[in-house]
């Protein structure tokens, strides 16, 4: 039975009410060391989807996977083994997996051909970042000059292209995607399952410029704003959450267009950073307080693309149990 022919057979009882055969059939499959049945049990236990979600038997159901051939289950072992998704972060050991992968994988070789250009620790974090420029002291905004390099600003778009979609929201009347009628660029976003090592390594840079951990950062997001595309006014703190966002930080990941400055609503103050420029401001305080000052706009762009990073970070690390990051 092909991969397809399995994933599609298996999820097909699971959807009739047989999960514990279509389980039966992977699991039996996965004892012979079959790729494609360890590929799909990963993912379930990724996803929560009928089975209980379990992050550590996913990080080794896809390494196992990988050892016996599938092709997609590698990236993401080596993203789990760097971010610590199911385990406990290794960086060198990441670092190992992506030099074994690079010969036959061109994907692996750019990832460890930037991070050999970064200044890291043997741990992966960033030995150094740029110092910040004070631009706002409420909000407290400030502007870090060149915390990206071009290249590593052209792998984030790179990475992103196959995955941009357009801004949607959910129609609260009939439960369908609608265009967002506030952000109304495409976007693309890459949680831990995508986050590979050299993403990792640039959000462990963000989280040492925002002073928090990289485990508190929602994941990065590219936004794709085209002629006329913009982001209306807006607050990045959420009502009613025990884990508030403390702060935005923005990465410019290019400056061949016009308008689309970031501004803040009540100083009228304008950012337009260069590329590689990183944005960084508060949205609460400590105690998870809203700064309503902190309300902006990503203007309309008036001519060319713009391309920006965007990751939101919390007060406290987030809860990988399945739950919703919004609690």
């Amino acid at each position: 039975m092909t991969f397809h022919a399995l994933a599609g057979r298996t999820e097909d009882l699971a959807l009739s009410g047989k999960g514990g055969e279509a389980l039966e059939m992977l699991e039996k499959a996965a004892s012979q060391n079959d790729p494609e049945a360890l590929f799909v049990l990963a993912q379930w236990c990724l996803s929560g989807r009928f089975v209980a979600r379990d992050l550590s038997l996913s990080r080794d159901f896809f390494r196992r996977a990988a050892e016996a051939g599938n092709l997609e289950a590698g990236p993401v072992y080596r993203a789990f083994v760097a971010n610590g998704t199911g385990g406990p972060p290794d960086w060198q050991g990441a670092l190992r997996l992506l030099k074994s992968a690079s010969p036959r994988e061109p994907q692996a070789r750019r990832q460890l051909d930037l991070v050999r250009k970064m200044g890291l620790t043997a741990s992966g974090d960033p030995l150094a970042i740029p110092q910040p420029e004070d631009l706002s002291e409420s909000p407290q905004v400030k502007l870090f000059p060149s915390l990206f390099t071009s290249a590593e600003c052209d792998f984030i778009v790179q990475n992103a292209e196959p995955l941009f979609s357009p801004s949607v929201v959910v129609d609260p009347d009939t439960g369908r995607d609608i265009p967002n009628p506030i952000r109304t660029s495409e976007g693309a976003a890459f949680p831990l399952a995508l986050e590979n090592p050299a993403l990792h390594a640039l959000n462990r840079r963000l989280a040492l410029a925002s002073g928090t951990l990289s485990e508190q950062g929602e994941p990065l997001q590219v936004l794709k704003y085209r002629p006329g595309q913009e982001y209306k006014a807006h607050l990045d703190a959420l009502p009613g959450v025990d884990n508030q966002r403390l702060f935005t930080i923005l990465v410019y990941l290019n400056e061949d267009y016009e308008g689309g400055e970031t501004c803040f609503l009540m100083s009228d103050l304008r950012v337009r950073g260069r590329k590689g420029d990183a944005l960084l401001f508060a949205n609460s305080d400590f105690y998870g307080r809203t700064d309503q000052r902190s309300r902006h706009a990503g203007l309309p762009v008036i001519k060319g693309v713009k391309l920006l990073a965007s990751r939101w970070i919390r007060a406290r690390p987030l809860d990988l149990s399945g739950r919703s990051p919004r609690n």
